[in-house]
């Protein structure tokens, strides 16, 4: 039987706040290692007709600039001219599929490869449309790289990331990032874009405490 906690982490490649996030919550996982499984799943927050270029966002440098004061992340010069052309055409398609390709092989580091996948646009400003990007992380990540990039080009993977859309809209989730927390009595979520790791361990474990006093 398993009595690990449950988590859904309901993130986008391409949404800042959630670049935002994160590092606490990569601190929050490995904290609760001993406890918790999060599984990540894409939003598609910029798919289908809301694809589009970077540069039809004027909000973003701002936001940005928001999003680095209050989580302490850095936006790469790369990413920033990236930004600044404001050409590049945001698919969270394509990152959805490089996310399905990469966590196949490693579903307990999703989390990671995750955070991996938004330092390459969010730093490097790399392309998240190119398979190379997703060979270098499967290299980082000690995976067969071989293998990611075939799967990235499998049309079953492509529904597989569909799916992940599918399921984060049956959840009711509508921004980005959010953790949920799966108990009996139903989903919760955990913290915002901006709590700290100690602070999702408090709000886990309060939701824990009261489950348990209620079985009590």
């Amino acid at each position: 039987m398993n009595d690990r906690i449950q988590l859904t982490y309901a993130f986008d490649a391409y949404c800042g706040w959630c670049y935002g996030f994160g590092p606490s919550l990569r601190k929050f996982a490995a904290d609760n290692a001993d406890r918790v499984d999060i599984k990540v799943l894409s939003g598609g927050l910029f798919a289908g007709p809301r694809a589009g270029a970077i540069g039809a966002y004027p909000h973003i440098p701002g936001a940005n600039a928001r999003i680095a004061a209050l989580t302490g992340v850095e936006f790469g010069e790369s990413y920033n001219e990236v930004l600044e052309k404001g050409e590049f055409v945001m698919d969270s398609t394509d990152p959805a599929i490089g996310l399905v390709a990469l966590r196949r092989q490693v579903p307990e580091r999703a989390v990671e490869i995750a955070g991996a996948i938004q330092r390459a646009w969010y730093f490097a400003g790399a392309d998240l449309g190119d398979v190379e990007v997703y060979r270098s992380i499967a290299t980082e990540f000690g995976l067969d790289a071989d293998q990611v990039a075939a799967d990235f080009a499998k049309p079953e993977t492509q529904e597989e990331a569909l799916e992940d859309f599918r399921q984060l809209r049956e959840m009711g989730v509508d921004s980005y990032p959010t953790l949920l927390l799966h108990t009996e009595s139903g989903t919760h979520r955990l913290g915002g874009p901006t709590t700290k790791p100690e602070a999702l361990t408090a709000a886990l474990d309060q939701h824990l405490s009261a489950k348990n006093a209620v079985q009590n």
